[in-house]
């Protein structure tokens, strides 16, 4: 059986006791609701360190007034027995006043970067991400941390604020991990109605399609972004946006840009869908 820890108290305990002992530790946090993304995550963070801590919590500062706090799916017991099968040594699944106590102020924010694509539909969301996930490794102090590609602005976020902080922990992105239709596995999928869940890999199908024409030469960013909106609302989305950005900061691509990232949030009924696709242009 996993063993669980709900108390920051009991978290430092045990990973102190491992760090006595000269064994290195992966993190992988998460909201819960586990799908294979997820464990693919912790097989990694397995392959790469002795002990693997697995956090989860539905933080509630990354939720936005009117959005889905309340009824984001929680499944606590199917977490569980997943993670036992697959040998994580440490389930920390704390309470929100163990994360935020009574008269915490402080945030941590990346400015800029926070407030474009997903953070400009969502204000305060990665403000949000970012100290959750600075206080985790605060708490955990693993040597590695390991997140998903599909939310590629967080961990590009995540990247920016541990190297500018100066915390000592090694930040690794794992590929997508998609069902066979191409659809980026992802908790909200189960928002999906059946119709909807055979449009959503309609979002995936038009990063293709966007990647493609980057591939053949095309450097009409602009156009590019516009004809993939154009072909999300087509197939029955309503797309916050399409971008292209350089894959390593997320900034506007130039004539030299050796790797962009094709980004895309769309709405599908009650789930918002976020994947990416990278394309090397030369």
């Amino acid at each position: 059986m996993v063993h669980c820890v709900e108390t920051s108290t009991a978290l430092r305990e045990q990973t102190a006791q491992w760090r006595r002992q000269g064994e290195s530790i992966a993190l992988v946090p998460t909201m819960g609701n586990l799908h294979a993304g997820h464990l693919s995550l912790v097989e990694d963070a397995r392959r790469h360190c002795r002990r693997v801590v697995v956090s989860i919590f539905v933080n509630p500062t990354q939720f936005g007034p009117g959005e889905d706090y309340a009824g984001y799916p929680r499944t606590p017991g199917e977490d569980a027995a997943a993670l036992r099968r697959a040998a994580v040594d440490l389930l920390f699944q704390p309470a929100a006043a163990e994360i935020y106590p009574a008269g915490s102020a402080t945030v941590v924010e990346v400015p800029g970067l926070s407030a474009q694509l997903c953070g400009q539909f969502r204000p305060g969301h990665f403000r949000g991400v970012t100290t959750v996930v600075c206080k985790l490794l605060n708490l955990v102090q693993p040597d590695l941390a390991l997140f998903g590609e599909k939310d590629y602005q967080q961990l590009t976020l995540i990247r920016r604020m541990v190297e500018d902080l100066d915390l000592p922990v090694r930040i690794a992105g794992l590929p997508t991990v998609r069902e066979a239709d191409g659809l980026a596995m992802s908790s909200r999928n189960a928002y999906l109605t059946e119709a909807e869940r055979r449009q959503a890999a309609g979002l995936f199908r038009t990063l293709q399609e966007t990647a493609a024409e980057l591939s053949s030469g095309n450097r009409e960013f602009t156009s590019l972004e516009q004809r993939g909106a154009a072909a999300l609302r087509g197939r029955g989305f309503e797309p916050d946006y399409l971008a292209i950005r350089r894959a390593s900061d997320l900034a506007l691509p130039v004539a030299d840009t050796g790797e962009v990232v094709v980004l895309a949030a769309a709405r599908l009924g009650r789930a918002r869908l976020i994947d990416n696709l990278k394309v090397r242009l030369r």
